[in-house]
């Protein structure tokens, strides 16, 4: 009879904790547990977190390991950062300056200013045909000239730049020189007269993609940054030949604008009246064909 008792028991204790057991109900940090879940659940992963911590299981219940998983993924090609979409399509300064504004909040009292990173698309490979493409089709700095942006450049031009190429552009970076690393390989002069002729793009490529030893900032240095770095060498090439490239008056070249003739031509432009509207409208060839255009040039820019 004692057995018979301690038998029904023990069956009735093991029968309570199974269902307390296989019912628990997830709490703080405690998904809880069932009984058979099968798929109904997915196994939770915390992104950028590589940790075997107790109760992960992932590799063991994946083909798929956790540290793929867990590290930071490229954008889809083609992807342009959030934000960006107006200044990749805009297809003129004024419109490109008024699309930067807006990105950087400074188009109204409740704007929001969007971080600025590296996501947009760049249609050349990393070879040398596709680098003499992109030095023969890259031509416009899509940013004027601005004192801001010089200074940003000058600012990541010291980081990322003058070790090699020096603090003057002229080759002569700490790495290469006697009281420095006496680097092996020699750094581009960007004050010769090869380099104060290229084109945009030649250097766009180049801190893409790298050339030689360099390696490429793409990863390192956003769109916008990359640009305001060739604004700022294109301004030490200036300053090497007693010539002027700043904000106010570029006799450097005929290609990069500066921030106030920007300006100027947007206060003297006529205001688009209602009836100039309607007609302009109507005027689809003319419209296509100003934009097929102003869409080609801007395209060079990438």
């Amino acid at each position: 009879m004692n057995n018979m008792r301690n038998t029904i028991f023990a069956i009735s204790f093991l029968a309570v904790m199974f269902f307390m057991t296989s019912c628990q109900q997830p709490s703080n940090n405690s998904t809880g547990s069932e009984y058979m879940p099968d798929m109904a659940h997915s196994i939770a992963m915390e992104a950028n977190t590589y940790n075997y911590y107790y109760n992960n299981t992932w590799d063991s219940a994946s083909v798929v390991k956790l540290k793929v998983l867990t590290m930071p993924r490229q954008p889809v090609e083609g992807t342009i950062a959030r934000g960006y979409t107006g200044v990749h399509y805009s297809a003129t300064t004024t419109a490109r300056n008024a699309a930067m504004s807006s990105l950087r909040g400074e188009d109204g009292v409740q704007s929001i200013a969007v971080p600025v990173n590296g996501n947009v698309p760049y249609y050349y490979e990393d070879t040398e045909e596709e680098r003499t493409r992109a030095t023969q089709e890259i031509i416009y700095n899509p940013f004027v000239i601005t004192e801001e942006g010089l200074d940003r450049g000058k600012e990541l031009y010291d980081i990322f730049c003058a070790t090699c190429h020096g603090e003057k552009g002229d080759g002569n970076g700490y790495l290469v020189r006697e009281d420095g690393g006496v680097y092996p390989a020699a750094p581009a002069n960007f004050l010769t007269d090869e380099f104060v002729a290229a084109s945009n793009g030649r250097y766009y490529h180049a801190l893409i993609y790298g050339k030689n030893v360099m390696g490429g900032y793409s990863d390192k240095i956003s769109y916008e940054e990359r640009w305001q770095v060739i604004h700022y060498i294109r301004n030490l090439q200036a300053k090497d030949r007693k010539l002027v490239y700043n904000e106010d008056a570029n006799t450097l070249n005929t290609i990069d604008v500066p921030g106030a003739s920007s300006r100027m031509v947007a206060n003297n432009m006529p205001a688009v009246t209602d009836e100039a509207a309607h007609d302009e409208e109507g005027d689809h060839s003319h419209d296509g064909g100003e934009h097929h255009s102003d869409d080609n040039s801007h395209g060079e820019d990438h």
